[in-house]
């Protein structure tokens, strides 16, 4: 401890000692440096500035302040681009949380056949946000335009081996036949499949499920016949 008190009054002395001799020479080299006319290697730097006041960065305040403001315009414009995508954004999706889910009511009996396709009505809802589905008519009218996913299951059951299975349905946008489902033997006394799409609907397009004529749906005791949709993404209605 004692020999580092030592060392800094040594060093005390010599800096008041200095002080003047260091002042003589700043001031030798200030002048020297002022009266330079050649270029500058760093830029044209002040060089009054350079020499007594190189702590406060004076000398590249400029190109500071000009980076400064540049970055600021275009933080500004990075902000006002994503306001008005955010803008966008939710005028698109505005009201358009769209989804439903339905099943045939319980039967012990047959579902046809019928001389003609019928539309199923899946009285049975469990799910209807956006009020897309129509149970009365089984049609789901799209609210919104966007793309939509849409799946159904058909479900038959004769009750026993040796009856024939037969059955037919088919999915149904604006009248046009998108995906189907069939069965036709008598080695099974029950069967399902499911069917999943992918549609692109404007607003006002019908989707439903339709028996074939001829066909029928048999022993669906539990309400296994489903249908059900949802909105993956909206579009503009432009």
């Amino acid at each position: 401890m004692l020999r580092m008190k030592t060392a800094l009054y040594v060093a005390m002395a010599l800096s008041l000692f200095s002080r003047a001799e260091a002042t003589a020479a700043f001031d030798l080299l200030l002048q020297t440096a002022v009266s330079y006319t050649g270029s500058l290697p760093c830029g044209g730097w002040d060089c009054e500035c350079a020499f007594r006041r190189q702590q406060s960065c004076c000398c590249v305040a400029q190109p500071l302040f000009d980076l400064e403001e540049a970055t600021f315009i275009r933080m500004v414009g990075l902000w006002e681009g994503l306001s008005h995508l955010n803008s966008q954004i939710e005028e698109l999706t505005a009201g358009c949380k769209i989804a439903f889910n339905a099943a045939m009511l319980p039967m012990s009996g047959c579902l046809g056949p019928f001389t003609s396709n019928v539309s199923i009505s899946y009285q049975s809802v469990s799910l209807n946000q956006g009020n897309g589905y129509n149970p009365a008519l089984g049609t789901f009218t799209a609210p919104h335009a966007g793309l939509y996913s849409f799946s159904f299951t058909a479900y038959s059951s004769v009750g026993s081996a040796g009856q024939r299975l037969y059955q037919k349905m088919q999915l149904m946008k604006n009248g046009q036949l998108i995906a189907s489902s069939w069965e036709d033997n008598r080695e099974d006394s029950e069967d399902s499949s499911s069917q999943t799409v992918l549609l692109q609907l404007r607003r006002g397009c019908q989707v439903y499920v339709e028996l074939m004529s001829g066909r029928q749906l048999c022993g669906d005791t539990q309400g296994q016949n489903t249908f059900s949709g949802y909105l993956v993404y909206p579009f503009s209605e432009q």
